[in-house]
């Protein structure tokens, strides 16, 4: 049984940063991407980021671009995003998400096959 298991979310001020962590089990995620997708209130949900779990190739979404890095621990199977100067309008809740790594398709929600339950991040001004 695949499981995404977020942490690592909060209340934080405006210009602070936070560390989000996505635990996965259940299977291999060698030939896998992992995504970050997040979803405020009344809002779509959007991509974050992401990271290939095999050669580590990294996306961003450009609205983030340069207030975030993503990385991964191959050995405990965990994908991270730090968050660095955050903005109230950061506020949402954030979900990691996988996928097969087909080389494309990583900004698109519908594409990941295995989601998890999401951390509340919110961003105070």
């Amino acid at each position: 049984q695949v499981q995404l298991v977020e942490s690592g979310g909060g209340l934080v001020q405006a210009g602070g940063s936070l560390r989000l962590s996505c635990a996965a089990s259940g299977r291999t995620f060698s030939s896998y991407v992992m995504g970050w997708f997040r979803q405020a209130p009344g809002k779509e949900r959007e991509f974050v980021a992401a990271i290939s779990w095999s050669d580590g190739r990294k996306y961003y979404a450009d609205s983030m671009k340069g207030r975030l890095t993503i990385s991964r621990d191959n050995a405990k199977n965990t994908v991270y995003l730090q968050m660095n100067s955050l903005k109230p309008e950061d506020t949402a809740v954030y979900s990691c998400a996988a996928r097969m790594d087909t080389g494309y398709g990583v900004v698109d929600a519908s594409g990941y096959d295995y989601w998890g339950q999401g951390t509340q991040v919110t961003v105070s001004s």
